[in-house]
């Protein structure tokens, strides 16, 4: 048997591609077992994030395996067999250490983001609810808990901005400059948007405003931050008065259509509006980009910012390697021990990465 990982991140595919791919949280549960069912891999988890969706697994042979993924992924995404995807595959020893890199945030648009290691917890606690882990993905998940706790406790990996949402908010202040006179739009309510509004609140944005489906989460978020909280029906009226939309929510589709920032933008006299959407799927329609002062950023954008910080930041980088590394060798970490014949253990040498 083998440990196989599959996926695709912002590394290697736009969010034209990742969107395509990407689970809704409700599907999650039925996708993990149809991987172990019909698939036939012997255990799954599936890390599906706005920037990366990836398959851990145990198969039978790896080439089998990822085989059947693959095909997988083409059915379910309704992919041409044609389409050259750029999937990334990954086994037995450099897959371990891919998913403690990414638990880490060493594989992060934003190096040492801190919403992932939650979101791997998240994948791992939502397969095992299914039933699709076993000793060999459970031993895995709770080692890279482990490796992903020690590389922020012993590193510096943590300074700076560590979200995409706090670079998004970077992104405005390059922008504008300054936020103090800026009127921000925040669209959906989640985990990501209370990142933006807490960035926010510590650049001194002029004024907040937080629309959701859920009016209860927008009233939630907008008291925390001493913002406004309107009904998701209304913020097209809010826009003549918003320097700044920031978008984030979990919707399967469009939420902000190029005809609605177009009505809008008649009644502001040629004064730019900055759209950034960090979700995936996307909430801002492409087209919006073509409006006459209307400026569009989607997530890949702010990964010319995230990739600035990371290469001032190339010797941390070095470092955590060689951290991950020797916590590895010290601990004995075997990521697959015990094991199943035929995966071989762990043995990071210092500084070794994968993918």
């Amino acid at each position: 048997m083998n440990l196989i990982c599959l996926g695709i991140s912002h590394q290697t595919a736009p969010v034209e591609i990742r969107e395509r791919m990407a689970f809704a949280e409700k599907e999650l549960p039925d996708a993990l077992r149809e991987l172990v069912g019909p698939v036939g891999l012997r255990e799954a988890v599936v890390l599906n994030t706005c920037n990366r969706v990836e398959v851990y697994a145990v198969a039978d042979h790896a080439g089998n395996g990822f085989a059947g993924m693959e095909d997988y992924f083409r059915r379910r995404f309704d992919l041409a067999d044609g389409d050259d995807l750029p999937f990334y595959r990954k086994s037995d020893r450099e897959g371990a250490i891919h998913l403690f890199r990414v638990a880490s945030g060493l594989e992060s648009m934003v190096l040492g983001e801190t919403e992932i290691f939650g979101q791997v917890k998240k994948a791992y606690a939502t397969a095992q609810s299914a039933g699709t882990t076993s000793r060999v993905l459970n031993k895995l998940f709770q080692q890279s808990f482990q490796v992903g706790k020690h590389l922020r406790n012993s590193t510096q990996i943590q300074r700076g901005s560590t979200s995409v949402g706090s670079v998004a908010v970077d992104l405005a202040e390059k922008v504008f400059g300054d936020l103090k006179s800026c009127h921000v739009m925040l669209i959906g309510a989640g985990d990501m948007s209370r990142v933006v509004a807490q960035s926010l609140l510590s650049r001194g944005a002029c004024s907040v405003i937080v629309s959701n489906r859920s009016h209860d989460r927008a009233v939630e978020l907008a008291a925390a931050i001493g913002g406004e909280a309107i009904r998701f029906d209304d913020w097209e009226s809010r826009v003549p008065g918003t320097d700044i939309i920031i978008s984030s929510t979990s919707a399967p589709h469009i939420v902000i259509h190029a005809a609605s920032i177009a009505a809008a933008m008649k009644s502001r006299r040629g004064r730019p509006l900055i759209v950034i959407d960090i979700a995936v799927p996307r909430d801002v329609d492409p087209k919006v980009a073509r409006i006459p002062d209307v400026y569009l950023y989607p997530i890949d954008a702010l990964a010319q910012i995230a990739d600035a910080a990371r290469q001032k930041r190339e010797a941390q980088i070095r470092q955590c390697d060689q951290v991950l590394g020797k916590y590895l060798e010290e601990k004995g970490i075997a990521a697959l021990d015990p094991m199943p014949p035929g995966i071989s253990p762990v043995r990071a040498e210092p500084g070794g990465a994968a993918g």
